[in-house]
């Protein structure tokens, strides 16, 4: 069963290798986790609905619960403290568009807000309620999950917004096909989730982010349906579909998403590389992607990442062979390790890996082949279940991420991981932090960022330290030529830094889009556009 306080399902117990406990308390110190609320003491918190009665609407307090937070840090602390102060009043569960309709009109009618809601995996507030008078209504996609149609000689696959990614891949795989979409969130999220977010998959160099994929589909909204057609291309105006993407519930509830698919390769395979340093790890990264090698993923983690990776892998005797081994290659205690992934008929993979051999031998990588790519792959999206290991450890573990241009990738990340790192100096408290690039393209990367911290002594303490690492660093990401959210979206939590990356007429004109779809505010409020200053209600926690 799915855990109503954190990820995954509560029968998934990863274990944390006792080397690896080691590595993190040699690191920050030792630390006590925070007692938790119970489900059944939080049960008796909820206050009553203030929706009417309807026969597509839930009231039950538990279903309340469960659709009440996302999946950030501050999302964990008030459902593992039980103080998650704001709840939807109800939870819907439409089976088609028409019922979307039926409630956005009593929505209208009753004057209550809609949050529109996926797989419950946000880390950036999307999903959560504001405090306030006005009653919320969650509508949940969670029947909305079939292949609606698959047009095979356009490539093109309609799908139920609510379909989550294993559902996504599964119907597609049976005839033949693939989206190619896979965040880390994969297994939870949903296809009308990743496209409101703008979500990037981890094999986007070959299939593209979720706006390559996105070829049009249903808008259910509040002064109407909006259809967007398929087009292969089209200079008619500005592209209504990039309206839709990243709009996150403000413009209405995507019912009905049409993706562009494509046939199942026919090989494919990951492999990893060790460079002495940075440096040549990054330019070896650069250039690979400006050359436009024909690969599907790459990730180039930074030298505390590599060190992290290896010392959490378990399997310290092979670890240990492993790094004698990369010292005789020259790759010592500053190697970073790239993963790569080659996708496409079996001449393509040879040709793609021969190239990648090609162009790291000049910045001295040392290939270790496909043992642990397969590692990885299996694992690609268990990670978040680490999460919860660490936390039963007394470790809070938080990740933020941006995207800048080549030539200031290397000073932000440095920015970034001093600001974190130093972030706790006050508390006398160190801070554990890594990177890797995880997106790259031609003018640019994404940098990926995870810090990990000892808890507080309390909660509200806890949260403290957060709120200090997420605000001071979110405000130099964005003073410093990078974006607030390269896949995760702007939700509540990011929302009070996008006006500097949009400026004040772009903000404007954010507005005055939504104004056109929803002039009285009923959906979503709070996400996107930062309606209050308040910091709590801010963050929805």
């Amino acid at each position: 069963m799915r855990r109503w306080n954190g990820w995954g399902d509560d029968s998934i117990q990863p274990q944390l290798p006792k080397n690896g406990l080691t590595f993190l308390q040699d690191r920050i110190g030792t630390a006590t986790r925070l007692p938790e609320a119970l489900l059944e003491d939080v049960i008796t918190k909820v206050p009553p609905s203030r929706l009417p009665d309807h026969p597509l609407i839930s009231k039950d307090p538990e279903t309340r619960i469960r659709h009440a937070r996302g999946q950030s840090l501050p999302d964990w602390l008030a459902l593992r403290s039980g103080h998650i102060q704001t709840y939807p009043d109800g939870v819907a569960r439409p089976g088609d568009s028409a019922q979307v309709r039926e409630l956005l009109k009593l929505a209208v009618d009753q004057g209550f807000h809609v949050i529109p809601y996926g797989g419950g995996t946000s880390v950036a507030g999307h999903i959560n309620p504001m405090a306030g008078d006005t009653p919320v209504l969650t509508i949940s996609l969670a029947r909305m999950t079939r292949l609606l149609d698959l047009d095979t000689e356009s490539q093109i696959a309609t799908f139920g917004a609510g379909t989550p990614g294993p559902l996504v891949e599964s119907q597609l795989r049976a005839h033949g096909y693939t989206l190619g979409h896979f965040p880390q969130s994969f297994e939870l999220s949903t296809l009308g989730g990743w496209i409101a977010s703008r979500s990037s998959g981890q094999q986007s160099l070959r299939y593209g982010r979720i706006e390559q994929l996105f070829a049009g589909g249903t808008v259910e909204t509040l002064r109407g349906t909006l259809e967007i057609p398929t087009l292969p291309a089209s200079s008619a105006g500005p592209d209504i579909r990039e309206m839709v993407l990243g709009s996150e519930g403000r413009l209405g509830i995507i019912t009905e998403a049409r993706v562009r698919v494509t046939p199942l390769p026919e090989r494919e395979s990951f492999h990893v590389m060790f460079f002495p340093n940075w440096r040549l790890a990054r330019e070896s990264a650069r250039r690979m992607v400006q050359a436009k090698l024909p690969l599907s993923m790459l990730r180039l983690s930074n030298e505390k990442e590599t060190e992290t990776q290896l010392a959490l892998a378990g399997h310290p005797f092979q670890i240990g062979l492993l790094e004698r081994y990369l010292k005789l290659r020259g790759a010592r205690s500053n190697k970073c390790m790239m993963t790569f992934g080659i996708t496409g008929s079996q001449r393509q993979c040879r040709f793609a890996l021969e190239e990648v051999r090609r162009f790291c031998k000049p910045f001295r990588g040392a290939y270790m082949g496909t043992g642990m790519g397969r590692k990885w792959a299996e694992k690609r999206f268990a990670m978040p279940y680490l999460r919860e290991n660490l936390w039963q450890q007394g470790y809070a573990v938080d990740t933020l991420e941006t995207a800048t241009d080549w030539d200031n990738v290397d000073t932000l990340m440095t920015l970034v991981e001093d600001n974190l790192r130093q972030g706790l100096v006050e508390d006398n408290q160190p801070v554990h932090v890594f990177s890797h690039l995880s997106h790259v393209y031609p003018q640019g990367s994404s940098i990926y960022t995870t810090y990990v911290f000892p808890v507080a002594d309390n909660y509200g303490n806890t949260r403290a330290r957060w709120r200090h690492l997420k605000d001071t660093t979110s405000a130099l990401i964005v003073n410093n030529r990078g974006t607030i959210s390269h896949q995760h979206g702007v939700g509540k939590d990011h929302a009070p830094w996008l006006p500097v990356e949009k400026g004040e007429l772009g903000m404007a004109a954010l507005r005055g889009l939504i104004h056109t779809f929803d002039p009285e505010g009923y959906l979503n409020p709070g996400t996107l556009l930062q309606k209050c200053t308040d910091d709590d209600e801010r963050s929805g926690s």
